[in-house]
């Protein structure tokens, strides 16, 4: 050995990142390895020193004293060790130091090639050791290769594997498309350890929610559980100790910039995240979202639970073949069975305009306006009625009025050219009593 082959040793730790101290371990192996090949015995007492910083090398055979030697190759006699040294005894320890030109170029290729495989048996277990202690994390990759729909992704190191079972369904994994990863397992194999991915894992949703939210990175918010359902939607309850804390809107961001980072990486998955509550029956109702509960009823295990729902939401509450039901169910833990108003009290709730009206929606008037062209509603049929029979009755009064002023008018009429002939004859008599007295007088005079 010399300074050139520490100097190797030296770069191979800046590149591959091996310990130096593990190469020399190696290469002692080798050299160990080397030396039982060429003297062809059972020499397990045989060890190599190599100085770290000069890069001498001593082979060192050790043998134990006894009184009678039955091995040669790993004891000596009490009686010739005495010769050399009258302090030894019995058990102690001889360490005879081998002449290294013993080993030949045979050797010497041995020890090359031990060295070679012990290098790459480090290397392999490092990268194992790092991914070992990564199981659970997220990690950036780059896609390699897909072949017979596994992908294989680029991690750097080593190289990982996503099964298609493992990988959702819409996404498309073109190749150099860098994505983060959940590392799901780690295993050795002859050829290195396999590191194996997930792109559906519901904890994926959970370490990007820790990337983005520094609240759960600190322990201020706490994902108390997740539902996914990869590709379509999310389910997320969150709580918190800190009362001056709102762990839904620290989750979703001003103006939702957190959640929509983490939909952006999972390709416009929905995720609905709720407030996780110490009472079950608040869980399953917040579960249920957007969808609204009338009633939530747990059995006395509190492994099952019914939930009333209005009529009118009955299908919200179950979702597009049963998913949103199924997500709540995941998501609290307990089976839920829905059931509408009229399913659990025996009698139906009433309209939908009703409901609207006592959630405070919209007014009974206001909701005509929502009716297609052609079709009414009862209640607005009832409005009309009641306004066209209003009108109706006003228009007959009117006319009554109308025709008891004609009335009067007339009688008015009547009485004034009554009285008008009689004035037109009293004085018509008047006249004609005037000009008989008239004549009167004049016969008188006569």
């Amino acid at each position: 050995m010399n300074k050139e082959f520490i100097q190797a040793l030296d770069d191979l730790e800046k590149e591959k990142g091996i310990p130096k101290a593990r190469l020399l371990e190696a290469v002692e192996k080798a050299l160990v390895s080397a030396y039982k090949g060429k003297n062809k015995g059972p020499d397990e007492n045989v060890y190599v020193n190599i100085d770290p910083k000069t890069g001498g090398i001593e082979i060192h055979h050790r043998k134990y004293v006894v009184e009678e030697v039955t091995d040669p190759n790993a004891e000596v006699a009490l009686e010739e060790m005495l010769r050399y040294d009258p302090d030894y005894v019995v058990g102690d320890v001889v360490d005879y130091n081998m002449p290294l030109e013993g080993l030949g170029r045979i050797a010497a290729q041995t020890a090359k090639q031990v060295v070679v495989q012990m290098v790459r048996e480090i290397e392999r277990g490092m990268v194992y050791d790092e991914f070992i202690g990564r199981q659970g994390e997220l990690v950036n990759g780059t896609v390699q290769r897909v072949n017979n729909e596994t992908v294989y992704v680029n991690l750097g190191r080593t190289e990982g594997i996503m099964s298609p079972g493992e990988q959702v369904k819409g996404e498309r994994y073109a190749v150099n498309s860098r994505l983060k990863f959940y590392i799901m397992d780690v295993r050795k194999s002859q050829k290195g350890p396999q590191v194996f991915l997930s792109r559906s894992h519901p904890a994926l949703v959970k370490r990007l929610f820790e990337l983005e939210v520094p609240e759960i990175q600190d322990g201020i918010i706490v994902i108390e559980s997740i539902s996914r359902e990869a590709g379509s939607r999310t389910k997320m309850a969150v709580s918190t100790n800190d009362d001056g804390v709102d762990p839904v809107g620290a989750c979703v961001g001003n103006r939702g910039i957190r959640v929509q980072a983490v939909v952006d990486e999972l390709f416009g998955e929905k995720i609905d995240i709720i407030g996780w509550s110490d009472v079950a029956e608040d869980n399953v109702s917040s579960a249920l979202s957007p969808a609204k509960t009338e009633k939530i009823v747990l059995d006395e295990s509190g492994k099952a639970a019914t939930a009333v729902v209005p009529d009118y939401q009955l299908s919200l509450a179950i979702g597009k073949e049963g998913q949103n039901v199924r997500l709540a169910a995941k998501l609290c833990g307990i089976k839920i069975d829905i059931k509408s108003h009229t399913q659990y009290f025996g009698e139906p709730q009433g309209t939908l305009t009703g409901a609207l009206d006592e959630e405070g929606y919209l007014n009974p008037e206001d909701f005509v306006d929502y009716v297609p062209a052609g079709k009414k509603t009862a209640k607005a049929a009832q409005a009309e009625d009641a306004v066209s029979e209003e009108a109706t009755d006003g228009q007959s009064a009117a006319e009554e009025e109308n025709a008891e002023d004609t009335a009067a008018k007339a009688n008015a009429e009547d009485t004034g050219a009554g009285a008008a002939d009689e004035a037109g004859a009293t004085v018509v008599a008047d006249a004609e009593d005037a000009t008989e007295a008239a004549e009167g007088d004049a016969e008188s005079e006569a």
